[in-house]
């Protein structure tokens, strides 16, 4: 990489140039450059995490908060971006602190890469290269997410998928490997514990029936009972 103030300026222009590499919208580099705020949580992103690494934590929060102020994307300081990450439209989407993202990433709004809990040291996912994480996708916990990958739209993803895969759902499934399908998996068997549970809600539900159908017996015979002294 180039050094000093050409390397920024380097820098600038290769994040707009991926948005015009990959959003066919785009009709200029000085649009991408002024109206992409995927574009500008990048560059304070960047200032964000140079404090960050300075032990300037707090300077760090600051740019960070103003930038999804300013932006909508929540990006911490501490999260490790690789070059050339398109954020397309970008409104919700949420990096935690210990997230790696490779190169050449795709990310659209609504994305969440983060953690499953309050545990510590690395918790959040590792996006390898030219990932594409669609709309509304959800990654949690210190899982990996395998080159080429593309996770689809509204997709919860809990655990480790490998290179080229395609998964959807909730939870995530892999669907294909690099366009070539995948069977679907077996289901877990269940547990003593749950089968006990299962069987215990099945009988508690015929017992409620039972009651029910011996109140609608003793209705009607009451109602019989009554229909006859009436006749007589």
């Amino acid at each position: 990489m180039r050094k000093g103030g050409g390397g920024v300026r380097w820098r600038l222009v290769e994040d707009a140039r991926a948005v015009m590499e990959r959003d066919p919208a785009v009709k200029s580099l000085w649009e991408a450059l002024l109206c992409y705020p995927g574009v500008h949580a990048l560059w304070m992103h960047r200032i964000a995490h140079a404090l960050y690494r300075a032990r300037l934590y707090f300077l760090a929060r600051v740019v960070a908060t103003w930038s999804r102020f300013l932006t909508g994307i929540d990006i911490h300081p501490g999260a490790r971006i690789g070059p050339r990450l398109f954020i397309d439209h970008g409104m919700g989407v949420v990096i935690g602190e210990t997230a790696v993202v490779g190169a050449d990433v795709t990310i659209y709004q609504g994305v969440t890469l983060g953690g499953t809990g309050k545990e510590r040291g690395k918790r959040h996912p590792t996006v390898g290269d030219r990932v594409l994480l669609s709309a509304g996708a959800i990654v949690l916990g210190n899982i990996v997410i395998g080159d080429d990958a593309k996770i689809g739209a509204g997709t919860v993803l809990l655990r480790s998928v490998p290179a080229g895969a395609t998964v959807v759902g909730v939870p995530g499934r892999v669907v294909s490997i690099y366009g070539r399908s995948v069977p679907p998996e077996a289901p877990e068997e269940p547990s003593r514990a749950e089968l006990a549970a299962a069987v215990a809600a099945l009988e508690a539900r015929l017992e409620a029936a039972e009651e029910r159908l011996r109140a609608l017996e003793e209705e009607q015979e009451g109602g019989a009972r009554g229909s006859s002294h009436r006749l007589a």
